[in-house]
């Protein structure tokens, strides 16, 4: 599958990070909170990248760009950050990271909706497929025939998510994938900053294990993770990249396993694999169909004619 070790090890690296980063978000979020954890994984991440930009060249964005580029920060950073968080004061990190997979079907319906772009009839019946997937999670974890409202923040993360694929999908042909990535987390870390003092009142209470989970996020997940995906997609055909990334719910609902002792209903794991499915279904090429494009967060859009290497 893969010819160049490199790669390979930037995919395995990126996989992990990001698995990892829903586990490490339930160890600190009894330290931080829901605002303390978003704006210092966020500032973390900020400092770090701002620390290499000048190596990976990231240039200035134009001034033009700027208004579009705040709503990915608000949308892929503050508003994701925040929901996530909120949603993983009860959501086990293996069901979140299901949950967040739903993500490339919202995308799907807002690219229709926003970039009058269509869907074929494989499309429609993966986001179906999807959405009952996503349903049904939502019902469990709810325990019963009530919906659980804090997985239904983290389906609210996902639409968040998806707006940001559609807000950038612009960018991409001026842009790179670490550029877009790096200027996101700015502006999220930006829009932010109002929160910061809740993030100073609970640093001196935090445990060292939360402090640690704080640091990893910020540092290996949102950072790291996004140097090592955009060095892969930039090798990689599109389809073999996205592909490594259905690896990533079963990786964090293993990794919660071991660590936290969590597990996932059994009708959870069905539900996230009919969304797995009807993504996999939805973006699969077909002859009516344009190619597809994964962006820098690990989620699927349809590709435009030409792109900057993510």
């Amino acid at each position: 599958m893969f010819s160049d070790r490199r790669v390979a090890a930037a995919v395995a690296v990126t996989v992990l990070l990001w698995s990892a980063a829903f586990v490490a978000i339930r160890v600190a979020l009894p330290g931080f909170g829901v605002a303390g954890l978003s704006v210092g994984r966020l500032m973390v991440a900020s400092l770090v990248l701002a620390a290499v930009a000048p190596l990976l060249r990231v240039r200035r964005p134009a001034r033009a760009d700027l208004p579009r580029i705040i709503g990915c920060g608000l949308t892929g950073m503050t508003a994701y950050q925040l929901l996530l968080n909120a949603g993983e004061r009860s959501v086990p990190a293996g069901t979140a990271s299901l949950l967040v997979n739903t993500a490339p079907i919202a995308a799907a319906v807002l690219a229709l909706i926003v970039l009058r772009e269509p869907l074929n009839r494989r499309s429609i019946a993966g986001l179906t497929l999807g959405f009952a997937g996503a349903v049904v999670i939502t019902l469990v974890q709810g325990g019963g025939l009530t919906p659980s409202l804090d997985a239904g923040l983290i389906l609210g993360a996902a639409i968040a998510q998806a707006s940001f694929f559609v807000l950038q999908k612009p960018l991409l042909a001026r842009y790179s994938g670490v550029e877009i990535t790096s200027y996101a987390i700015w502006s999220g870390t930006a829009l932010l900053l109002p929160l910061l003092p809740a993030l100073i009142s609970e640093v001196p209470h935090a445990s060292g294990e939360a402090l640690v989970a704080l640091l990893f996020l910020g540092t290996a997940p949102s950072a790291l993770g996004f140097i090592t995906w955009a060095y892969a997609q930039a090798r990689l055909p599109v389809a073999t990249a996205a592909n490594t990334l259905y690896l990533v719910p079963f990786l964090a609902i293993g990794i919660a396993w071991a660590t936290l002792n969590e597990s996932v209903h059994s009708a959870a794991l069905l539900g996230g694999l009919m969304i797995l499915v009807g993504v996999f279904i939805s973006r699969k090429p077909s002859s009516t169909s344009p190619g597809q494009i994964n962006n820098p967060s690990g989620r699927s859009l349809p590709r435009p004619t030409q792109t900057a290497a993510d």
